[in-house]
């Protein structure tokens, strides 16, 4: 009996393929021939459902901002009545940072990605998309702590980027603990700096 396969769970394996070929190697090493082989699939099975090279990067880009964008909302399924503000925001916020071996694998083929999308202009659509959306959650989460500031919510955007790039080069000087305590501190100092500038005389 012939064995069934299931289209978009091949398409999710090469991807996850692609993932970690690029996180050992980086994106250069992401060919189809060496993408096939961390699949366990000849060259031709990839192709049967990647046309190119290109377009296997662009579904790997894709799935990357996928992924982001389901644990965001999930995350924010999770909450209860009386939950910390705070600690809720610094979960919600960690879901773009590199916290545990998935995301610091995300994150180091992500920073690959940005390079290469500085000269692909369809990568460069797809990094775009997810500094806006980074930037965007940013925005909604001060807003749920009393902020609504465009400035504020791009710093805060600005650090999630400092510590993912931190994090993902000098993983042994940047433990996760560490991430979520630099996390906390600024968004406390962050609320603590708005209410100052709206009671400037208190």
């Amino acid at each position: 009996m012939p064995k069934i396969v299931d289209p978009e769970q091949r398409r999710r394996d090469v991807v996850d393929a692609v993932f970690r070929v690029v996180a050992r190697g980086g994106i250069q090493q992401a060919t189809l021939r060496n993408v096939a082989a961390e699949a366990g699939l000849a060259v031709g099975s990839v192709r049967h459902y990647f046309a190119s090279h290109r377009e296997l990067l662009m579904a790997a880009a894709r799935e990357m901002v996928r992924r982001v964008e389901v644990r965001v909302a999930a995350q924010r399924e999770r909450r209860h009545p009386g939950d910390d503000p705070y600690l809720v925001a610094q979960e919600v916020a960690g879901q773009f940072l590199p916290l545990d071996a998935g995301r610091a694998d995300e994150t180091a083929v992500w920073l690959d990605f940005v390079a290469a999308a500085r000269t692909d202009p369809a990568l460069g659509e797809i990094a775009a998309e997810l500094h806006d959306g980074l930037r965007a959650v940013a925005g909604r989460l001060l807003h749920r702590l009393g902020v609504d500031d465009p400035v504020a919510a791009e710093h805060l955007a600005a650090v999630l980027d400092g510590l993912t790039l931190g994090a993902t080069l000098h993983p042994d000087r940047l433990s996760p603990d560490t991430i979520r305590a630099v996390l906390y501190r600024h968004l406390t100092q962050l609320l603590g700096a708005a209410n100052e500038s709206e009671h400037p005389d208190i």
